[in-house]
Protein backbone atom coordinates (compact mmCIF):
# COMPACT_ATOMS: atom_id res chain seq x y z
CA UNK A 1 0.00 0.00 0.00
CA UNK A 2 1.23 3.66 -0.82
CA UNK A 3 2.00 5.66 2.21
CA UNK A 4 -0.33 8.00 3.40
CA UNK A 5 0.90 11.62 3.46
CA UNK A 6 -0.03 14.77 5.21
CA UNK A 7 0.51 18.08 3.66
CA UNK A 8 -0.33 21.48 5.38
CA UNK A 9 -0.29 24.87 3.66
CA UNK A 10 -1.43 23.29 -0.02
CA UNK A 11 -3.49 25.89 -2.15
CA UNK A 12 -0.06 27.83 -3.55
CA UNK A 13 3.78 28.02 -3.86
CA UNK A 14 5.85 25.43 -2.47
CA UNK A 15 3.35 23.39 -1.01
CA UNK A 16 0.78 23.19 -3.84
CA UNK A 17 4.11 21.97 -5.51
CA UNK A 18 5.24 19.54 -2.45
CA UNK A 19 1.63 17.39 -2.68
CA UNK A 20 1.69 16.98 -6.43
CA UNK A 21 5.02 16.10 -6.54
CA UNK A 22 4.53 13.67 -3.60
CA UNK A 23 1.50 12.18 -5.74
CA UNK A 24 3.51 11.62 -8.60
CA UNK A 25 6.13 9.66 -6.25
CA UNK A 26 2.68 7.15 -5.88
CA UNK A 27 2.05 8.16 -2.02
CA UNK A 28 -1.63 8.88 -1.15
CA UNK A 29 -1.44 12.62 -0.34
CA UNK A 30 -3.86 14.78 1.45
CA UNK A 31 -3.36 17.99 0.92
CA UNK A 32 -4.85 20.48 3.43
CA UNK A 33 -4.91 24.24 3.51
CA UNK A 34 -7.23 27.05 5.55
CA UNK A 35 -9.73 27.76 3.37
CA UNK A 36 -10.83 25.04 0.45
CA UNK A 37 -12.64 27.09 -1.81
CA UNK A 38 -8.93 28.44 -2.60
CA UNK A 39 -8.47 24.95 -4.18
CA UNK A 40 -8.53 25.59 -7.73
CA UNK A 41 -4.85 25.47 -8.77
CA UNK A 42 -3.64 22.88 -7.14
CA UNK A 43 -6.76 21.03 -8.02
CA UNK A 44 -5.38 22.02 -11.77
CA UNK A 45 -1.82 21.24 -11.24
CA UNK A 46 -2.96 17.84 -10.04
CA UNK A 47 -5.34 16.72 -13.13
CA UNK A 48 -2.01 18.24 -15.32
CA UNK A 49 0.06 15.84 -13.56
CA UNK A 50 -2.48 12.98 -13.45
CA UNK A 51 -2.92 12.30 -10.17
CA UNK A 52 -5.50 13.08 -7.62
CA UNK A 53 -5.13 14.34 -3.93
CA UNK A 54 -7.56 14.21 -1.12
CA UNK A 55 -8.12 17.90 -0.48
CA UNK A 56 -8.93 19.10 3.35
CA UNK A 57 -9.59 21.93 5.31
CA UNK A 58 -6.67 22.37 8.08
CA UNK A 59 -5.86 25.78 10.25
CA UNK A 60 -2.81 25.39 12.14
CA UNK A 61 -3.55 27.54 14.42
CA UNK A 62 -7.02 25.73 15.12
CA UNK A 63 -6.06 23.23 17.84
CA UNK A 64 -9.43 21.03 17.64
CA UNK A 65 -9.94 21.57 13.85
CA UNK A 66 -5.85 19.94 13.57
CA UNK A 67 -7.50 16.78 15.88
CA UNK A 68 -10.54 16.63 13.52
CA UNK A 69 -8.25 16.75 10.77
CA UNK A 70 -5.95 13.97 11.65
CA UNK A 71 -8.32 12.10 13.35
CA UNK A 72 -10.63 12.11 9.87
CA UNK A 73 -7.64 11.03 7.97
CA UNK A 74 -6.88 8.23 9.89
CA UNK A 75 -10.30 6.66 10.03
CA UNK A 76 -10.38 7.07 6.02
CA UNK A 77 -6.47 6.06 5.13
CA UNK A 78 -5.87 4.19 8.10
CA UNK A 79 -2.61 6.05 9.04
CA UNK A 80 -0.53 8.95 8.56
CA UNK A 81 3.27 7.86 7.31
CA UNK A 82 4.66 11.63 5.85
CA UNK A 83 4.10 15.21 7.55
CA UNK A 84 5.11 17.84 5.87
CA UNK A 85 4.52 21.03 7.84
CA UNK A 86 4.67 23.36 5.03
CA UNK A 87 2.35 26.08 6.14
CA UNK A 88 3.42 29.54 7.44
CA UNK A 89 3.33 33.23 7.57
CA UNK A 90 6.38 35.65 7.36
CA UNK A 91 6.37 39.05 8.97
CA UNK A 92 8.21 42.42 8.47
CA UNK A 93 9.14 44.99 11.16
CA UNK A 94 11.53 45.04 14.38
CA UNK A 95 11.30 44.73 17.73
CA UNK A 96 9.66 48.55 18.58
CA UNK A 97 7.25 48.58 15.46
CA UNK A 98 5.79 44.79 16.83
CA UNK A 99 2.80 44.44 18.62
CA UNK A 100 2.90 41.37 20.94
CA UNK A 101 0.06 40.01 19.13
CA UNK A 102 1.84 39.91 15.80
CA UNK A 103 4.57 38.21 17.93
CA UNK A 104 2.12 36.04 19.63
CA UNK A 105 0.80 35.27 15.23
CA UNK A 106 4.24 34.30 14.60
CA UNK A 107 4.50 31.60 17.03
CA UNK A 108 1.42 30.14 16.57
CA UNK A 109 1.60 29.36 12.84
CA UNK A 110 5.16 29.29 12.89
CA UNK A 111 5.73 27.44 15.70
CA UNK A 112 3.30 26.14 17.82
CA UNK A 113 0.92 25.14 15.14
CA UNK A 114 3.69 22.86 13.92
CA UNK A 115 4.16 21.22 17.19
CA UNK A 116 0.53 20.35 17.82
CA UNK A 117 -0.09 18.67 14.88
CA UNK A 118 3.57 16.91 14.91
CA UNK A 119 2.12 15.70 18.03
CA UNK A 120 -0.75 14.43 16.98
CA UNK A 121 0.90 11.92 13.70
CA UNK A 122 3.65 11.02 16.29
CA UNK A 123 1.72 8.29 17.96
CA UNK A 124 0.92 6.34 15.22
CA UNK A 125 4.46 6.81 13.62
CA UNK A 126 5.92 5.26 17.05
CA UNK A 127 3.36 2.87 17.05
CA UNK A 128 3.93 1.77 13.58
CA UNK A 129 7.75 1.70 13.91
CA UNK A 130 8.46 4.34 11.16
CA UNK A 131 7.36 8.04 9.50
CA UNK A 132 8.38 10.96 8.68
CA UNK A 133 8.21 14.54 9.83
CA UNK A 134 9.51 16.94 7.49
CA UNK A 135 8.87 21.14 8.50
CA UNK A 136 9.42 23.95 5.83
CA UNK A 137 11.25 26.16 7.81
CA UNK A 138 13.46 28.70 6.19
CA UNK A 139 17.15 29.82 6.35
CA UNK A 140 15.96 32.17 8.81
CA UNK A 141 15.51 29.02 11.25
CA UNK A 142 19.46 29.56 11.42
CA UNK A 143 20.29 33.15 10.27
CA UNK A 144 18.91 36.15 12.07
CA UNK A 145 17.67 38.78 9.97
CA UNK A 146 16.80 42.90 9.93
CA UNK A 147 13.41 43.49 10.36
CA UNK A 148 12.50 39.17 10.89
CA UNK A 149 12.35 39.53 14.29
CA UNK A 150 9.40 37.80 15.33
CA UNK A 151 9.49 35.35 11.84
CA UNK A 152 13.13 34.30 12.64
CA UNK A 153 12.57 33.78 16.02
CA UNK A 154 9.63 31.31 15.42
CA UNK A 155 11.61 29.76 12.75
CA UNK A 156 14.40 29.60 15.35
CA UNK A 157 12.20 27.86 18.00
CA UNK A 158 10.43 25.09 15.52
CA UNK A 159 14.30 24.22 14.54
CA UNK A 160 15.55 23.76 17.76
CA UNK A 161 12.06 21.95 18.97
CA UNK A 162 12.78 19.57 15.85
CA UNK A 163 16.36 19.26 16.07
CA UNK A 164 15.62 18.04 20.28
CA UNK A 165 12.99 15.74 18.72
CA UNK A 166 15.22 14.15 16.04
CA UNK A 167 17.32 11.79 17.92
CA UNK A 168 14.51 10.42 19.98
CA UNK A 169 12.49 9.72 17.58
CA UNK A 170 14.90 7.92 15.66
CA UNK A 171 15.03 5.31 17.73
CA UNK A 172 10.84 4.38 17.11
CA UNK A 173 12.19 4.39 13.64
CA UNK A 174 10.21 7.94 12.71
CA UNK A 175 12.87 10.44 11.24
CA UNK A 176 12.30 14.47 11.77
CA UNK A 177 14.17 17.09 9.71
CA UNK A 178 13.89 20.27 8.62
CA UNK A 179 14.22 22.37 4.96
CA UNK A 180 15.46 25.63 4.86
CA UNK A 181 14.53 27.27 1.13
CA UNK A 182 16.02 30.95 0.65
CA UNK A 183 14.06 33.66 -0.77
CA UNK A 184 11.09 31.77 -3.33
CA UNK A 185 9.84 34.32 -5.92
CA UNK A 186 6.63 35.83 -3.53
CA UNK A 187 4.88 38.69 -3.34
CA UNK A 188 6.84 39.58 -0.40
CA UNK A 189 8.46 42.61 -1.12
CA UNK A 190 4.89 44.30 -2.54
CA UNK A 191 2.84 42.82 0.44
CA UNK A 192 5.09 44.14 2.69
CA UNK A 193 4.22 47.74 4.32
CA UNK A 194 6.71 50.69 5.56
CA UNK A 195 5.65 52.63 8.67
CA UNK A 196 3.07 55.09 8.27
CA UNK A 197 4.49 56.96 11.05
CA UNK A 198 6.70 59.69 9.56
CA UNK A 199 8.60 60.17 12.56
CA UNK A 200 9.28 56.40 13.13
CA UNK A 201 12.85 56.38 13.61
CA UNK A 202 13.51 52.56 11.77
CA UNK A 203 11.67 53.75 8.51
CA UNK A 204 14.95 54.65 6.50
CA UNK A 205 16.12 51.48 7.69
CA UNK A 206 13.75 49.29 7.11
CA UNK A 207 13.25 50.80 3.21
CA UNK A 208 16.66 49.76 2.74
CA UNK A 209 15.96 46.13 3.97
CA UNK A 210 13.10 46.44 1.66
CA UNK A 211 15.02 47.53 -1.33
CA UNK A 212 17.19 44.87 -0.84
CA UNK A 213 14.95 42.59 -0.41
CA UNK A 214 13.81 43.09 -3.83
CA UNK A 215 16.57 42.13 -5.49
CA UNK A 216 16.94 39.31 -3.66
CA UNK A 217 13.11 38.15 -4.80
CA UNK A 218 13.97 39.13 -7.82
CA UNK A 219 16.71 36.60 -8.44
CA UNK A 220 14.91 34.10 -5.75
CA UNK A 221 14.70 30.05 -6.71
CA UNK A 222 11.29 29.60 -7.84
CA UNK A 223 8.23 27.95 -6.17
CA UNK A 224 8.46 24.83 -8.26
CA UNK A 225 11.92 24.07 -7.31
CA UNK A 226 11.51 24.68 -3.73
CA UNK A 227 8.52 22.59 -3.55
CA UNK A 228 10.35 19.94 -5.45
CA UNK A 229 13.05 19.60 -3.10
CA UNK A 230 10.83 19.59 -0.26
CA UNK A 231 9.41 16.64 -1.78
CA UNK A 232 12.65 14.66 -2.24
CA UNK A 233 13.75 15.08 1.28
CA UNK A 234 10.08 13.57 2.19
CA UNK A 235 10.91 10.49 0.49
CA UNK A 236 14.66 10.41 0.48
CA UNK A 237 16.08 6.96 1.40
CA UNK A 238 18.80 8.08 3.28
CA UNK A 239 18.32 10.00 6.38
CA UNK A 240 19.54 13.97 7.37
CA UNK A 241 18.31 16.25 9.45
CA UNK A 242 18.69 19.55 7.57
CA UNK A 243 18.05 19.84 4.37
CA UNK A 244 18.36 23.20 1.97
CA UNK A 245 16.20 23.81 -1.08
CA UNK A 246 19.67 25.01 -3.11
CA UNK A 247 23.01 26.12 -3.24
CA UNK A 248 22.33 29.69 -2.28
CA UNK A 249 20.32 28.31 0.86
CA UNK A 250 22.94 25.96 1.67
CA UNK A 251 25.94 28.75 1.89
CA UNK A 252 23.61 30.87 3.77
CA UNK A 253 22.79 28.48 6.69
CA UNK A 254 26.48 26.85 6.55
CA UNK A 255 27.99 30.35 7.38
CA UNK A 256 26.04 30.68 10.31
CA UNK A 257 26.35 27.41 11.85
CA UNK A 258 30.38 27.65 11.59
CA UNK A 259 29.64 31.35 13.08
CA UNK A 260 30.58 30.50 16.41
CA UNK A 261 31.34 34.34 18.01
CA UNK A 262 28.40 35.75 15.78
CA UNK A 263 30.17 37.79 13.80
CA UNK A 264 30.01 36.47 10.37
CA UNK A 265 26.27 36.50 10.04
CA UNK A 266 26.06 40.26 11.47
CA UNK A 267 28.88 41.75 9.34
CA UNK A 268 26.86 39.74 6.23
CA UNK A 269 23.24 41.54 7.27
CA UNK A 270 24.41 44.86 8.48
CA UNK A 271 24.82 45.95 5.04
CA UNK A 272 21.13 45.04 4.14
CA UNK A 273 20.01 48.06 6.19
CA UNK A 274 23.24 50.84 4.91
Amino acid sequence: MPDIALVTGTSSGMGLVAAVALARSGLTVVATMRDTTRATALLEAADAAGVQLDVRTLDVTDEAGMAGCVDSVLRDHGRVDVLVNNAGRGCVGTAEQLDLATVREQLEVNYLGVVALTKLVLPGMREAGHGRVVTVTSVGGAVGQPFADAYCGAKFAVEGFMQSLAVVMERFGVWVSVIEPAAVASDFVSNAQLPTDADDPYAQLLAAYLERSRGAFANAQSAADAGAAIASCATAQSYAFRWQTSPGATAFVGMSLADLDGERVLGATRSWIA
